[in-house]
């Protein structure tokens, strides 16, 4: 019984540091989810800087932007990074031969969500030293920097459970990477990161936007980063809503795979 305790959990370590080195070894992850997050950040606060005189207001506007795109970690490691890592993984058919080997589609799923995980606190890290060095974003209270963290935390496992099931169904890298890459910038383009504001969108892209955690995230969070009332009902309903979508593609796929392999 020991001997099988231990193999399994030195599977479950090989299994890790496997994915781990997957996840770092996709471009993708470090061209959009590390160096684009950084490169936005800077330009749109320079920008914001050079419009707007010092004072309080100018603050507040560079830490909601710095809030803001740093939304767009999880959506470029997590959601375009590993769909599109997972399609290739497919087409290779390599969840067939891990499935040979007794690791099972779950014991995998867990070792990559962990992996995207790690490789997302770096990537966070590094978003943050810039940050504080180039835009010196306000200090939050210490509720508002957790629930940024939860909210951060629960978007990004969303993204995975959809990133997943959309490379399931897909089954494909080009079609996998186009509708990734397609829902990466509709996210950007509603959540008010493409230069167009919440309240300057027409009627029908604000119905769209109030759907998407993003949006409140990029609009609202600033509120939340500095302990002030804030009302959460829309953001959770957007978490359930988009949350729900993306766990009903997930179980629907994983029952598909299931079938696949037996």
């Amino acid at each position: 019984m020991q001997n099988n305790s231990k193999n399994k959990k030195l599977i479950s370590g090989q299994m890790l540091l496997f994915e781990f080195r997957n996840t770092i070894g996709n471009p993708y992850v470090h061209i959009f989810g590390v160096g684009m997050p950084v490169l936005m950040m800077i330009i749109i606060t320079r920008a914001v800087a050079g419009e707007m005189p010092d004072g309080p207001m100018l603050s507040e506007a560079m830490t909601s932007v710095f809030l803001g795109i740093g939304a767009l970690i999880p959506m470029a490691t997590i959601f375009m990074g590993y769909g599109v890592s997972h399609a290739q993984e497919l087409e290779k058919g390599i969840p067939q031969r891990l499935e040979l080997f007794g690791i099972k589609i779950s014991a995998t799923l867990c070792n990559r969500i962990l992996s995207e995980f790690i490789f997302m606190v770096i990537a966070f890290v590094i978003y943050f030293v810039a940050g504080y060095g180039f835009v010196g974003v306000e200090t939050p209270r210490v509720s508002g920097a957790v629930l940024y963290m939860v909210c951060i935390l629960l978007f990004s496992v969303i993204l995975f459970c959809l990133a997943h099931a959309i490379a399931s169904l897909l089954k494909k890298f080009g079609a996998t990477y186009c509708v990734t890459m397609i829902l990466y910038f509709v996210q950007m383009i509603l959540g008010g990161m493409m230069g167009i504001s919440y309240d300057n969108m027409p009627s029908p892209m604000q119905v769209a936007a109030k759907l998407l955690p993003v949006t409140y995230i990029n609009r609202d969070f600033y509120t939340v980063w500095k302990g002030k009332h804030y009302d959460f009902v829309p953001m959770v309903q957007s978490y359930l809503l988009m949350g729900a979508v993306a766990g009903i593609l997930l179980f629907v796929t994983l029952r598909r795979e299931r079938r696949e392999l037996h």
